[in-house]
């Protein structure tokens, strides 16, 4: 099982999109660790959207496919109702 998620900090006011084998709690408590990278800006992400792919490329499929929107509001609105 592979998921694409995305984290959301308010500290910073920033989306994360990322996709990861990982379980998503284990996954969220390392981003959430001071470590150096972008995540480690902030302890403060939270998990916004997840979606579960049969196989790890199919989810960086759609991580790409999500990034390559670079419009906040449609990530925005894949967990805001309309």
């Amino acid at each position: 099982m592979a998921y694409t998620y995305i984290l959301y900090s308010a500290h910073l006011d920033k989306h994360y999109v990322d996709a990861s084998q990982d379980e998503l709690e284990q996954r969220i408590r390392r981003h959430n660790a001071n470590h150096k990278g972008f995540t480690g800006k902030a302890n403060d992400w939270v998990l916004m959207h997840a979606e579960p792919f049969e196989t790890f490329e199919l989810a960086l499929q759609r991580e790409r496919e999500i990034k390559s929107w670079k419009s906040r509001k449609r990530i925005e609105s894949l967990y805001t109702k309309q």
